[in-house]
């Protein structure tokens, strides 16, 4: 894979990214815009990792139900480089309909948004009528609100105990856990607060809420992922001149004689200057030649968690709103899906025309996102289906007596690394003690979740260390933001 730079001596260094998710795009875009010569090995047919989408019928699903906010800047930033943030815009303002069926005078509807003023001010008319909490339980949270603003989340300390811990020490009830913290944690960190570390959950609510007053915006793809992830993506990929090897795995990685690194695929050995391992952690052990890191086996100990998503098509409209989440019932966050499936045009580009030639089928489609879903995961569908389509009738009205066309489910196991207490430590940065082999993946030291922000980053920072090493003059993507 050798190609001559246009000096007659000057031979173009090469780099070979393994994984195709948004870490492994974000790191092959970075060095190849540097001017290196980039091999993207990827085993699945597509690109995306745990963020694409698929085709069932004549609807195109998404394997769940991804979003980001304001204040993740670097899938923002890759949004852009593919030309698709208008494709996946945020909330002019923070908005999030909350609606509690277990309140007992009947069903109530809140509200977490907030006001164009300075932080915390922002969110405080919120939090003063917030139906939900008690007038002394939303005290309690502006009192802790203020003690989180002085941690800081890069504290060791932090990572050693869980949430909900500091949260009772905070003089937060299970109420208010169960109908505000964890209402935020769930989704964001995949762990209940008992179960999630303190250090990823103060990173989470000081940067999302406590900030910016815009940074808890939510945005979220209106086309399918796959538009986003795959095919802008590999229309950039291949703009550079990155090579894409699709369906097409790392089998091993050596030293070659000469000091570079021997990368072998099915037919063939890659030679290159640096290689960017992005795949997940249990992957990347077992590609890891010796002596890469002091403790390898430490990447085994960085646990996994699940996400389950239901999807469910309704003969007709059951939900006025684009998404709402719930409490005093086992659903989490509902999203409205229809137009991205392209459900009423009767094709799979519904998003961009009639496509397919189908005719109008009405309906609606919604997609129903359970994070730290261990209990539930490996649930058959019928008992799955048994449960959430009454779950969906007692928070929807409208969903009473409306004809089910389809439900089906897709089930992520290992879906983001577990934030339990302690992982911080684990988690290993994206420089290895191989001279030329980098780490990438939202597993890594980024300082964030398993997110998609975390993914990007980590490429950033895998690229920028390859991109050192390599004698090339970069700048970090953020450097302004940041």
């Amino acid at each position: 894979m050798t190609h001559e730079g246009t000096g007659q001596h000057t031979r173009q260094p090469q780099a070979v990214v393994v994984g195709g998710g948004l870490a492994g795009i974000t790191a092959a875009l970075q060095l190849a815009e540097a001017g290196v010569g980039v091999t993207l090995l990827e085993g699945r047919p597509r690109l995306g990792g745990l963020a694409f989408s698929f085709r069932r019928g004549d609807l195109t699903v998404d394997n769940g139900q991804h979003v980001y906010l304001r204040c993740c800047t670097a899938y923002r930033w890759f949004l852009d480089r593919v030309d698709g943030a208008r494709l996946a815009p945020l909330q002019d303002r923070l908005d999030v309909p909350v609606l509690d069926v277990a309140h007992p005078r009947g069903p109530r509807l809140g509200r977490i948004r907030r006001d164009n003023l300075p932080v915390p001010l922002h969110l405080a008319r919120s939090l003063a009528t917030y139906p939900h909490l008690s007038l002394a339980e939303r005290a309690s949270v502006g009192r802790a609100a203020l003690a989180l603003r002085k941690l800081d989340p890069a504290d060791p300390a932090l990572d050693g105990i869980d949430f909900a811990t500091w949260l009772g020490r905070h003089g937060q009830s299970p109420r208010t856990v169960d109908a505000l913290w964890d209402l935020v944690g769930i989704p964001t960190l995949n762990a209940p607060a008992s179960q999630a570390s303190m250090g990823l959950a103060a990173m989470v609510f000081k940067t999302g809420l406590l900030s910016e007053p815009g940074a808890a915006d939510i945005g979220w793809a209106h086309v399918p992922l796959g538009e986003l992830h795959d095919t802008r993506a590999a229309k950039e990929l291949d703009a550079l001149g990155v090579r894409t090897a699709l369906r097409t795995k790392a089998e091993r990685i050596s030293r070659t004689d000469d000091g570079r690194w021997a990368v072998d695929v099915p037919g063939e050995t890659l030679v290159a200057d640096a290689v960017v391992l992005a795949v997940p952690q249990e992957e990347t052990h077992g590609l890891l030649p010796e002596g890469a890191l002091d403790d390898p086996d430490r990447l085994l100990d960085i646990a996994t968690a699940p996400i389950l998503n239901l999807h469910v098509i309704y003969d007709r409209k059951v939900l006025k709103r684009p998404f709402f989440t719930a409490l005093g019932s086992p659903v989490q966050w509902v999203f409205d899906r229809t137009d991205s499936s392209g459900l009423l045009r009767g094709g799979p580009e519904g998003h961009s025309g009639q496509g397919g030639g189908g005719r109008p089928v009405g309906g609606q489609y919604l997609a129903v996102s359970q994070s730290a879903a261990q209990d539930e995961i490996d649930e058959p569908v019928a008992a799955l289906r048994a449960k959430y389509l009454p779950e969906l009738e007692r928070l929807l009205p409208a969903a009473r007596g409306a004809g089910i066309r389809d439900f089906f489910v897709t089930r992520e196991r290992t879906a983001t690394f577990a934030p339990t207490p302690g992982v911080g430590r684990l988690r290993p940065g994206a420089r290895t003690q191989a001279p030329g082999l980098f780490l990438a993946g939202a597993w890594t030291a980024t300082g964030w979740p398993a997110t998609m922000e975390g993914a990007v980053r980590s490429g950033f920072s895998a690229a920028g260390a390859a991109l050192s090493a390599l004698g090339r003059r970069h700048d970090h993507p953020l450097q302004e933001a940041a």
